[in-house]
């Protein structure tokens, strides 16, 4: 298979422990053995994260997330360098490094900034060894910590970077047929995402977490932009590299061909 750019989205749902409000590194390691399989294979791999709130909650003793956005930003600040060393200590076992890269939604619209953040980007990716792992920078920009989980963000970083794919992983499997019914499945492919959302919008009680809607937005951003996206399941990470060989449990958003 050809090498193909791809844009991986973690987000604090499969980063995070099921019954605590902090990081799984059972789960980490299963998501970055996926990455490290996928550079294998000759790809280039871009991850965009959360977690760094809830990497910070342990260190400075919380039992709970917080909800003003000061405390937020402090909880960022220092759970990055734990969230940045975990991800470089799993990395390391695979022969790889982590390159952080903490970015504002600025970055990707200043005239003078832009070009720059494009170039390092595709400089990191020169190198075989290097895996860019980006966050937006919470301790000075409050976008993710408002309105949640960098969908939006990860899919500003496939466009701008002509990513082949983008991957939105998260807890449900896809995009559910009936979410009354999970046990159907996913939508295996969904040809028009701007009716999908349409629906979504209007259907909360079937569609309307969130979560669910906030990645069809940025799904919609995506595959106008000419990015084919995936949205699956974070908690089964085995199955990343057969989704870009385009097999898995996954709802598929085909690019559009305009």
């Amino acid at each position: 298979m050809a090498s193909k750019r791809i844009v991986l989205k973690f987000g604090s749902g499969i980063l995070t422990r099921k019954d605590a409000p902090e990081p799984d590194p059972v789960q980490l390691r299963k998501l970055v053995e996926a990455v490290a399989l996928l550079k294998r294979a000759g790809h280039a791999v871009v991850v965009v994260s959360s977690g760094a709130v809830a990497s910070g909650l342990k260190p400075l003793d919380f039992q709970q997330r917080p909800s003003d956005v000061t405390t937020l930003q402090a909880l960022a600040a220092v759970g990055q360098t734990h969230l940045m060393h975990a991800y470089e200590s799993l990395l390391r076992d695979h022969g790889l490094h982590v390159a952080q890269l903490l970015v504002t939604h600025e970055d990707f619209e200043n005239a003078e900034r832009a070009p720059r953040m494009r170039a390092v980007m595709d400089r990191l990716i020169e190198f075989s060894q290097v895996v860019p792992v980006i966050n937006e920078n919470d301790s000075v920009a409050i976008e993710e910590l408002r309105y949640g989980d960098n969908d939006k963000l990860s899919s500003r970083v496939a466009r701008f970077w002509g990513a082949d794919v983008l991957i939105l992983l998260t807890s449900a499997p896809g995009l559910l047929r009936d979410m009354k019914k999970p046990e159907e499945g996913p939508i295996p492919v969904v040809e028009n995402v701007d009716d999908v959302i349409h629906h979504a919008e209007e259907e909360k009680s079937t569609l309307g977490t969130g979560g669910m809607i906030s990645k069809l937005r940025a799904v919609q951003d995506a595959v106008h932009g000419g990015v084919e996206c995936i949205i699956a399941s974070g908690r089964h990470a085995e199955q990343i590299p057969g989704l870009v060989e385009g097999r898995g449990v996954c709802t598929r958003f085909p690019a559009s061909r305009s």
